[in-house]
This record gives structure tokens, sequence and C-alpha cells, in this order.
């Protein structure tokens, strides 16, 4: 799963429909990600000593303490885990690896659909029915907070902030939160979307190396926040990977009609025919195929 793309209203749906995770009460949920958080330690170091299935394995176990709802920390496991498929040169794992922790990101990134009116809802086009902040009090929180504090002159010059103000900063400082979560993401999603083209182009054939490809264009724009030697493979897999589709393609399309005449043959044999009685031309446009009679 690449690109951030807006929920289509199917899989809207299909998040409703999704049953909801068992929500834990927050001491609860901290002692989980504690014991997530400490198993994800020891993995991480078992990775650093190139101890790639055991750390895979205790990976695995600090997954499993994570609650169902937390996406971001699932999407870094995940992500983890595809990353020592890939030191195990065991692709098709890392690509499966790398997708959940897409998908992941994708459900932190596009919440479940809501029937009630407070909340946000995509339209037809995928875009939210209203601008965020609208209707929220968000937009009034941004406002009240460009404006200065009022003090009291009459406690000695002590600022107190009003309800309001309190709330601006309240607001202001999830804004905060959020952005840096945001960055998380990004982060996240960009690790899990190199590790999972690298993978997809290492498996090869016609349909990895085109879903590589597609992943490494959704990276080129963010190039200059990736490190010089990630943006560097993006690069150079855009320059090689297009030629590389396109053989994988000549080869697949060339072994496919070869078991199409195989099975033609055996259907043609009682008639004394043989697809050698036959003439297939190729379109060089579209690259289908046409079929007429020799002779």
């Amino acid at each position: 799963m690449a690109a951030d793309t807006a929920a289509r209203p199917e899989e809207a749906q299909q998040e409703l429909d999704r049953p909801s995770a068992t929500r834990f009460s927050p001491e609860e949920e901290a002692a989980l990600l504690s014991e997530s958080n400490a198993d994800k330690s020891t993995a991480n170091e078992l990775f650093k000593s190139a101890q790639y299935s055991q750390a895979i394995s205790v990976y695995d176990r600090a997954l499993a303490a994570v609650p169902d709802y937390l996406e971001y920390e699932i999407a870094v496991l995940k992500s983890n885990i595809a990353a020592c498929h890939l030191k195990l040169s065991d692709w098709k794992a890392a690509v499966e690896e790398a997708t959940k922790s897409l998908e992941a990101l994708d459900r932190l990134e596009t919440p479940p659909a809501s029937k009630s009116d407070d909340d946000e809802v995509a339209g037809s086009d995928g875009a939210p029915s209203r601008p965020p902040g609208h209707g929220n009090g968000l937009d009034k929180h941004l406002h009240h907070a460009a404006a200065a504090p009022t003090m009291d002159h009459d406690d000695g010059g002590v600022v107190e902030l009003a309800d309001d103000e309190e709330n601006d900063v309240e607001a202001l400082q999830k804004i905060e939160k959020d952005d840096r979560r945001k960055d998380d993401i990004r982060r996240i999603r960009t690790k899990a979307l190199m590790r999972r083209a690298r993978a997809k182009s290492e498996q090869g054939g016609w349909g990895n190396l085109q879903g590589a490809l597609e992943d490494y264009q959704t990276l080129s724009p963010l190039s200059s926040s990736l490190a010089p030697s990630d943006a560097k493979i993006v690069t150079t897999a855009l320059r090689s990977l297009p030629a590389r589709v396109a053989a994988a393609k000549e080869t697949e399309m060339g072994e496919m009609m070869g078991k199409l005449k195989d099975l033609g043959n055996g259907f043609l044999k009682p008639f004394g025919l043989s697809t050698d009685s036959f003439k297939f031309e190729k379109d060089e446009k579209t690259g289908g195929y046409s079929i007429g009679m020799n002779g």
C-alpha cells in the first residue's frame, strides 16, 4: 500500500463493519505498552547483533502486547519485522510485513467514518465534507490564541489566563503534539515504503517490479527529507526499474502465450488442427495480440 490516499466509500464502510477493539483503561494500556517496549528494546539489540530470526520472535511478542487500536505502535513493529526479513533475504515476508505497517498507518490517518453529526464524513470524492476545524471550536481557539493574554491590574500584576485562554493553550499544545505525530507517521511510512520497494525489487516478476516502481515513485517527492543514501537508492531505482518492468512484462506475456498455445493444441488436435494453423500478431501500440488463420 503505498501513497497517502483518502478512503473510498467502500473502504469507509469496511471500517464501520470492523469489530471494535477492546479499549483498556489508561493504567492497563500503559502497562501493556511498557511490556511491549521492553520486548521491542530487546529485539532491537538482537537486530543490531545480526540475530534476525530471534529478533522477529521477540518483535512478535512485543506486538502481542500492543492493544489492537494502537495503530502507530503496530506499524513501527511491523516495519521492524520487515527489516529483519530483508536481512534474511525473505522477500515475500518482508513485503507482507511492510504492507501491514503501511495499512496500520492508513487506518491511523483515516479514522473510521462515524454516523455522528459531530464527526467528519468523507464526501463522494474522498475529501472531508467540512474543512478541518470547522464546527469543532478549533478555529475559535486559533483566533483567540493570536490575541495577547489580558492582565488583571487589580492583583498586583500577576497574569492569569481566563478559561477560554487556557483552552487556547491546550488547543495549541494539541496541535503541536499532532504535528509531531504526523512527522513520526511520515518517518515510519517512508521506512516501510523503502523496505517494501526493495523487497519487491529483489523478489522480481512483472507485478512485483511494477509495485516497487510505484513505491519509489511515491517516495520520490520526499527525496529532500530522505537520508542521502536512501535518496540515492530512490533515484537509481527510478532510472533502472522501468526497463526491468518492461522486460519482465515481455517475458511473462511470452510465457502466457506459450501456455495458451499448448492449451489450444490440446483442444484442436481432435480436429486435425493446431495453433500453427493460426498466426498471432502483436499490436506494438497496446502489447496485445490478434489471431488469424495462416494461408
